[in-house]
């Protein structure tokens, strides 16, 4: 399925996104080091085992990028004009290495463009749970989109 445009969505539609994702311990390490986050819990192992968690804890803006990248496809592929931006971001759980990550998205608001008769804002809140059910990263993302007849 590709992206919707704005006309197509209705306030209070859900879509269980199709893809899901195994975080591996590359992903985690290519993402934090080209980022250049030095965070010890993300890199190293002595100090993430010593820690609370026991373990390395995954990079959170990966789970973020993650939970927006297995939306895409569904919600503002080839219809997105421009991503207006990202609210009220939370992680209220780990994420490990070995983590099976899916996400959600719910329409929660729309209003028509101001300035583009051609298009409209969507806002979804998107939520990214793991293999246990448990919301691991969650956020408002509000999108302009193009109309059908844009």
């Amino acid at each position: 399925m590709t992206g919707k445009f704005y006309d197509e969505w209705q306030i209070g539609e859900v879509i269980e996104h199709p893809l899901r994702r195994t975080v591996t311990e590359t992903d985690n390490l290519l993402f934090t080091t080209m980022t250049h986050n030095p965070q010890p819990l993300h890199l190293d192992v002595e100090a993430a085992k010593a820690s609370e968690f026991g373990q390395i804890l995954v990079n959170g803006t990966f789970t973020f990028s993650l939970m927006v990248g297995l939306t895409v496809g569904e919600t503002t592929m080839g219809t997105l004009v421009a991503n207006l931006g990202y609210d009220k971001l939370v992680m209220p759980k780990p994420v490990f290495i070995g983590d099976t990550l899916r996400a959600t998205s719910e329409v929660t608001e729309m209003r028509e463009s101001k300035s583009r008769p051609n298009a409209g804002l969507v806002t979804w809140r998107h939520r990214m749970l793991n293999q246990r059910d448990e919301v691991v990263c969650e956020c408002l993302r509000t999108a302009l989109l193009r109309r059908t007849n844009g």
